[in-house]
């Protein structure tokens, strides 16, 4: 059995090639909606801000308080340097002084309601507090 070239050739040139772009387009529109929805996560660099303003952590620097309120839904211990200083939590939120926030490390642990804070040793008097009530 011989194969016919130049009928499968003739067959091939009378046919129309047939291309969907319904998938091409949503492909398009999906990465068009992709980087639209990047750019706009990015921060505006066209002002001019320092650190301090752009970081959520609070400095005295950047804050005229001395001590920060830091609340936690369900809050009942807070330790300071292994320290139980649960006696200031007041509706579940304690004041933690502001160069614990910048030196110390706070540990926030919602399953347990608890706060560890690790200060220097210079401020384990001060380094928490009850808030204020102004």
């Amino acid at each position: 059995m011989t194969i016919d070239t130049k009928r499968f050739k003739n067959k091939i040139d009378q046919k129309t090639p047939n291309i969907n772009l319904v998938p091409l387009l949503d492909v398009i529109f999906t990465i068009m909606i992709f980087l639209l929805v990047m750019i706009s996560q990015q921060p505006s660099l066209d002002q001019n801000h320092t650190p301090e303003q752009i970081s959520a952590k609070p400095t005295s620097q950047s804050g005229t308080s001395e001590y920060y309120l830091m609340p936690l839904n369900g809050l009942h211990k807070v330790t300071v340097n292994g320290v139980d200083k649960s006696e200031y939590i007041r509706n579940g939120a304690i004041a933690v002084h502001t160069r614990v926030m910048d030196e110390g490390q706070i540990v926030m642990d919602s399953k347990t309601g608890s706060i560890t804070i690790t200060s220097p040793a210079e401020l384990d008097d001060v380094a928490v507090r009850a808030p204020s009530a102004s």
